[in-house]
């Protein structure tokens, strides 16, 4: 089974989804399963992972109603407000659906760096794994020490770092972000996606070989075993079509094996998220 391990659906409303700002908007409209599925069949990919877009429970029960639908989409990764009393009563909900598969903040946006390591969020996270649900981490750079800790301090716990926590790869800049990722990478129970890459590099003049430097640190410390293809669609269209995003990838990998282009491909998903 070949997954796409991280795209988006929305039902569009300014209100609603606020970060879609000036200059973006080709992303303010609704995209649906739908629209995503010709897609995925034009790259023999047999379904996808959709990834919370909204910080609301509504937003995750609506994405497990499309789930129920569309039968490409394979899991849903929500939003629970983990630092909740109640945490225990909204996970155990969601959890009771067999597509939902794991959880997402936007950590990225909040102010403190040290955010993962708030008290009343370690104790949601560690409350995730009793659920048999993952954690995906959305970060930037600098946020990376603290997941390195977040992750040490629940070991039991599986983690994802999305988009490869956004390098700064229009700058060309590895420095500080090549040796967290190698030092979250040295965390038995931190995979990492593939994915992202696109709109973090110069979105309208990009070339393949801007994204080899990360790909090569990134393979390196995770190997294929712990890492996923992901398209962030249609955030990725900013930056590149569907199809582009596919051959990126699909052309570094060319100088792996077999099996373990199988894993990027979707092995790897399937077993980090639990996908039948």
């Amino acid at each position: 089974m070949r997954i796409d391990a991280h795209q988006h659906c929305w039902d569009y409303s300014a209100v609603e989804y606020p970060w879609i700002g000036p200059g973006m908007e080709r992303l303010a409209r609704d995209y649906l399963p739908s629209d995503l599925d010709p897609l995925l069949a034009a790259e023999g990919i047999d379904g996808s992972v959709v990834v919370q877009a909204r910080q609301s429970l509504e937003e995750s029960r609506w994405l497990l109603g499309l789930a129920d639908d569309h039968p490409i989409v394979k899991g849903v990764v929500g939003w629970v407000d983990l630092r909740r009393e109640q945490v225990a009563h909204d996970l155990h909900e969601l959890a009771a659906h067999p597509r939902f598969v794991g959880v997402r903040h936007v950590v990225q946006d909040e102010p403190d760096p040290r955010f993962v390591l708030g008290d009343a969020f370690v104790r949601g996270v560690r409350q995730l794994h009793q659920h048999g649900l993952t954690y995906d981490l959305l970060l930037y750079p600098p946020q990376l020490p603290a997941a390195i800790e977040l992750v040490g301090l629940v070991p039991d716990q599986p983690f994802v770092v999305d988009h490869l926590a956004k390098p700064r790869i229009a700058a060309g800049d590895r420095g500080d972000w090549e040796r967290d990722i190698r030092a979250i990478a040295r965390h038995a129970n931190v995979w990492c996606k593939v994915s992202g890459m696109v709109t973090e590099a110069a979105r309208r003049g990009w070339k393949r070989s801007d994204f080899a430097p990360y790909l090569d640190v990134v393979f390196e410390a995770f190997t294929p075993r712990r890492l996923m293809f992901g398209s962030d669609w249609p955030v990725c269209l900013l930056a590149a079509e569907y199809a582009d995003v596919v051959a990126i990838v699909r052309d570094y990998a060319e100088q792996l094996s077999a099996d373990e282009q199988a894993m990027i491909w979707g092995g790897t998903a399937a077993t980090f998220y639990g996908l039948t």
